[in-house]
């Protein structure tokens, strides 16, 4: 099978934002070089997109108390490096195309739970809007600016 027949994994993500507009990203364990990410996972078959961000948000970040903003219009996509290909979600999926979400966290800060049963964060922060595209890994930032680019609309 060649790379470009393999499908893209559907999956969700969440730009969570605290009160004073600053955005959630976590360091990824299998990743701990100085780059970051905001919550995002996969969609579980008959799973509603924002039942799967709610899902994904809480085993990643413990973080149950959101308000919902917005589900952002339209599709998010990016394609793995080849150094990933093959390795990543067990072979089976080339890429991902994700539906995004921005939330409000409402809670206290000491809901944020890394140590989850199946932990993909090792470190935690609020970073700055502008920060995103910068601290993000390379086959990712274009998503990220594109994110930005409706968060700016929506959040000022």
């Amino acid at each position: 099978m060649t790379i470009k027949a393999l499908p893209l994994r559907i999956g969700v993500g969440a730009i969570v934002v605290n009160n004073k507009n600053k955005i959630f990203v976590g360091k990824r364990k299998d990743n701990p070089v100085n780059k970051w990410q905001m919550p995002q996972g996969g969609v579980n078959e008959n799973e509603s997109f924002l039942a799967a961000m709610k899902r994904e948000l809480d085993e990643e970040t413990s973080i149950k108390s959101i308000q919902i903003i917005k589900e952002i219009d339209g599709w998010f996509q990016y394609e793995l490096p080849k150094n990933l290909l093959g390795i990543v979600w067990q072979g089976k999926f080339r890429g991902q195309k994700q539906k995004w979400f921005v939330v409000r966290f409402t809670g206290e800060e000491s809901e944020i739970n890394l140590k989850t049963k199946l932990p993909e964060f090792i470190e935690w922060k609020w970073v700055e809007m502008d920060e995103l595209p910068k601290i993000i890994v390379d086959f990712k930032k274009d998503i990220y600016e594109k994110l930005l680019l409706e968060l700016k609309k929506i959040i000022y």
